[in-house]
């Protein structure tokens, strides 16, 4: 096995312990549901799509009266494909969200380190198998269990190595929210 796939699985695997053990500390689920997006640009013809779960974090610091940010945990996985080039896509890290008291509507960001189960699809190539994806994105709380979303989100490997040509997609998301 080489050097690289080791250092990727080994990334797996405390991504995987870490959840484990957050859920043991009674990390609430706060939401899960589905994703799907296409390309920003038409330079990659990429699609993707995914299921996903966020966890409440503890951490929520009050802004100001009834603005404030809470953290969660987001996990997702997937398939990204293109020209029926397919791959598993894996994600976990952080989010922030910005939100009003009584307000349907809140903002997020996040961070996720990434997995593929491929780099190369025909003449794309990614670089690595591990990968980082951000995002800005919006929610929509539309009753007390239903929540729509848009997110803008880019992956790349972080210049790690070459070539690292990113990958920009809007997402759409449809989740239930516990």
């Amino acid at each position: 096995m080489s050097s690289k796939k080791s250092r990727v699985r080994l990334l797996l695997l405390l991504a995987l312990m870490n959840l484990a053990g957050s859920l043991r500390a009674g990390m609430p689920l706060e939401s899960a549901g589905v994703r799907f997006g296409f390309p920003a640009n038409d330079n990659l013809a990429f699609r993707q799509v995914e299921a996903f779960m966020d966890f409440r974090l503890p951490y929520r610091f009050e802004l100001s009266t009834n603005w404030f940010v809470r953290t969660r945990f987001d996990c997702s996985a997937g398939w990204l494909g293109k020209n029926g080039t397919d791959a598993f896509i894996g994600t976990a890290g952080p989010a922030v969200v910005l939100s009003r008291k009584n307000f349907p509507v809140s903002f997020d960001l996040g961070f996720n380190p990434t997995i593929l189960s491929r780099y190369q699809f025909a003449a794309t190539s990614f670089g690595m198998t591990l990968q980082f994806t951000s995002h800005a994105g919006i929610d929509w709380d539309v009753s007390p269990h239903v929540r729509l979303g848009y997110r803008f989100q880019h992956m790349s490997n972080g210049g790690l190595v070459e070539p690292n040509p990113g990958l920009n997609l809007h997402m759409f998301t449809v989740s239930y929210r516990f």
